[in-house]
């Protein structure tokens, strides 16, 4: 299986025993209980889920995790009459990209040992991803929260396969390496990572971005902007172990006209079908038309009150 793996463009792969992740449930319990997930509910409905696969999948006796590299060469412009795009977003929604290729390697997989059967889970699933990841010795949890791994930085995804059957597992997890940086914690604009390894949504720029259905955008948040229509990559930016990822060979990754940087006027002239062709298989449909267009409309009044 790990053989196998990179030939469908993984990156990274470990294997890990699916059971309960005692910690980390715990850790989100808390995380939960601070009020912490802003408007995404659905982080807590049924934690017990999240933190042990086999309520979700309960033939689940492994769980392979993969990463794939996303990172892709271009830069933001700071232009005013533009918007930035958080980096993972700029080519096909990532998670169809990983899925197709965990479910081919399910195929596989059925194909050498037919008694198996498995789950495909991408971000969408009742999974704790970064802290799966991790135990699968993939990386680290970093202080900004992401997986960071040795030799692509955070620039990943992940995706999980759960199967029945049991495995080699892998025992030995990558040691944190934040060591005493903090300039995650420092470059943050809103003060989001309120300690290190700890993140509250509700001051975060890419989940007011992305995952808020307000009409309207905290004034606390649109002040702080600093260019981002979609997401934010000031933390993962900032990261020493961020600065020597190779591009990646995907080439649904590639950056799609306008991705990087969208001009806030055109956003702001979309109807719901010209957004709906425009955005078709990208990962920016999650954002909605109200909620890009009420972001677009943020950062052209902070343009306007700068220009004053």
């Amino acid at each position: 299986i790990k053989a196998h793996a990179p030939q469908l463009g993984f990156q990274t792969i470990g294997i890990a025993r699916a059971e309960t992740l005692s910690p980390e449930g715990a850790h989100l319990k808390e995380w939960l209980a601070r009020g912490y997930q802003g408007e995404m509910g659905w982080m807590a409905r049924d934690p017990e889920q999240r933190a042990d696969p086999r309520k979700f999948f309960p033939g689940a006796r492994s769980v392979i995790v993969v990463a794939a590299n996303y990172y892709t060469p271009p830069a933001h412009s700071d232009h005013p009459e533009t918007g930035k795009v958080s980096r993972y977003a700029w080519g096909d929604d990532y998670h169809d990209v990983v899925a197709d290729k965990l479910r081919v390697l399910l195929k596989w997989i059925k194909a050498e040992w037919p008694e198996a059967d498995g789950k495909v889970c991408v971000d969408i699933q009742p999974m704790m991803d970064k802290a799966w990841a991790q135990c699968a010795g993939l990386g680290w949890i970093g202080k900004h929260t992401n997986l960071i791994t040795e030799e692509y930085g955070s620039w990943v995804f992940i995706g999980e396969l759960l199967l029945n059957i049991e495995l080699e597992y892998d025992c030995d997890q990558v040691a944190d390496q934040c060591g005493s940086c903090a300039l995650c914690i420092d470059a943050c604009p809103t003060n989001a990572i309120v300690e290190p390894y700890v993140l509250d949504a509700n001051l975060c720029i890419s989940h007011t971005t992305i995952e808020s259905r307000a009409p309207e955008m905290r004034e606390d948040i649109a002040a702080h902007l600093e260019g981002w229509l979609y997401g934010c990559d000031i933390c993962q930016d900032v990261c020493p172990w961020n600065q020597m990822t190779p591009a990646t060979t995907e080439p649904r990754f590639e950056p799609r006209v306008g991705n990087v940087n969208a001009s806030l006027s055109e956003i702001a002239e979309l109807t719901p079908e010209t957004y709906a062709a425009r955005f078709r298989h990208s990962a920016i449909k999650r954002a909605k038309l109200s909620g890009l267009q009420r972001n677009a409309r943020a950062l052209q009044d902070l343009s306007r009150q700068r220009a004053r």
